[in-house]
């Protein structure tokens, strides 16, 4: 399929790294809005399955036109949720640490998305602490990245800390919209040259004080974007390191990305932000 971009500014002198990408999705067979446990879902506005479909679809075969493997998970009637497969858990290193949801709604899927572990290679574990896997915790070279205030404990990050041996670095979102990490952060490259770090974009406002100033000093090189970005979920992006899939709405946070040599590639999941879900939310990196 034909891939939108914005043209990167030509004063970029480095141009960004494109790595190859392993992801799981979750067809939305099932969506829909029945429950309410975020501030965008409202279970009385009708919602279009057929459409969520086409929309997903688009998504999907975006990623493969960019060169990237994508694994599926089968949805499951009553879990409409499960399409936002990034809640399900979080790999490294070929383990992956299993989700505990925050509310009852979607505590089921837990064990759906570690039966798909357990049965595609990865050694599981099966956590004692409430989280919801990379909505939360997000790696940024040798550190991971931990969202609460919402969802994710505190408890879970010192439990993903031990699982993996890195360090943890906990951030408190203070804005019920943005209630996961992956709502108001992006990895727009993990990977770090010597004496470097990761790169990312933020939404200020998403933060607290203390957290804003951790971030500043981590990423001091990191791309602040505005609230009319934030608003229409433009930090829910995905990066392979070059292409970073973002909401068309999000124009500002594209023209960012262009200017720092980025290639933003539009994808539209309007009636899966109904949700409260976007293009990160329904992405879900396998690292093996």
């Amino acid at each position: 399929m034909p891939v939108t971009t914005l043209p990167a500014s030509r004063s970029e002198a480095a141009t960004p790294r494109q790595h190859h990408r392993r992801y799981l999705m979750c067809r939305p067979e099932h969506f829909t809005v029945s429950y309410r446990i975020n501030p965008w879902m409202e279970p009385a506005r009708p919602t279009d399955t057929a459409l969520a479909l086409r929309q997903w679809q688009a998504l999907y075969d975006t990623y493969l036109a960019l060169g990237h493997e994508v694994e599926l998970i089968d949805a499951v009637p009553g879990l409409p949720d499960m399409v936002y497969t990034a809640n399900g858990g979080f790999t490294l290193d070929g383990v992956a640490y299993g989700a505990r949801f925050r509310f009852p709604e979607r505590a089921a899927e837990a064990d759906h998305f570690n039966t798909w572990f357990t049965g595609h290679g990865f050694d599981l574990v099966v956590p004692q602490e409430v989280n919801e896997g990379e909505g939360d915790f997000l790696l940024a070279g040798d550190l991971i990245l931990a969202g609460t205030g919402f969802r994710s404990t505190g408890d879970s990050h010192r439990e993903v800390a031990e699982v993996f041996g890195r360090e943890v670095v906990s951030l408190t979102l203070v804005r019920p919209h943005f209630y996961h990490l992956d709502t108001a952060l992006t990895i727009l490259d993990p990977v770090v040259a010597e004496g470097g770090t990761a790169t990312v974009a933020y939404l200020p406002e998403a933060f607290d004080d203390a957290s804003l100033g951790v971030l500043a000093d981590l990423f001091p090189d990191a791309i602040r974007v505005g609230a009319e970005d934030g608003a229409v979920f433009g930090l829910n992006s995905a990066s392979d390191g070059r292409n970073v899939l973002v909401s068309p709405r999000a124009t500002g946070f594209a023209a960012q990305l262009a200017e720092r040599g980025y290639n933003p590639v539009t994808v539209d999941l309007s009636e899966l932000l109904l949700g409260g879900g976007g293009i990160k939310c329904c992405t879900l990196e396998l690292r093996g």
